[in-house]
């Protein structure tokens, strides 16, 4: 895989990689940017959002689960010393359908965690995640952790 950044002007860049596409990059005023793009770290925790979202949803629709919504988000603590980097990340699954059960559920999220999402291969090797979903299913809502060691 490659991926580049051009330089526009001060601290906005265009991002492009294989797959053909553009993103813009940008900084925030505090720093000197102009508030034109994704910062950096926004990306990394997108990119661990959309891995282990595009694993579970596919897991699930293949145990036939009855999904009507659902999202993926990724909540990050950083310190607050340069290079603040992320010390903590919980990644929280909102699913909601018809019949969906939670067997199914939880496991779909433990494979995507120990064999499938490369982002969380990576980042679970130096960051702590918690993993916590929430199904909203026939009426009823069944929240709960998963615990992967």
């Amino acid at each position: 895989m490659k991926a580049e950044v051009n330089w526009k002007q001060g601290l906005s860049f265009t991002g492009h990689a294989d797959s053909g596409y553009e993103l813009p990059l940008g900084a925030s005023p505090s720093v000197g940017g102009e508030n034109d793009g994704f910062r950096p770290l926004e990306l990394m925790a997108i990119s661990l959002a959309g891995c282990t979202a595009m694993d579970v949803i596919s897991i699930l629709v293949k145990k036939r689960q009855e999904i009507e919504e659902f999202t993926v988000e990724v909540q990050t603590t950083q310190s607050s010393d340069h290079p603040k980097v992320f010390t903590h990340i919980v990644i929280l699954y909102h699913i909601q359908g018809r019949n969906v059960e939670e067997t199914a559920v939880r496991r779909a999220i433990e494979l995507s965690a120990t064999n499938y999402c490369p982002a969380q291969a990576m980042l679970g090797k130096v960051i702590p995640i918690d993993f916590v979903y929430e199904i909203l299913c026939n009426g009823k809502t069944i929240s709960g952790n998963l615990e992967l060691i």
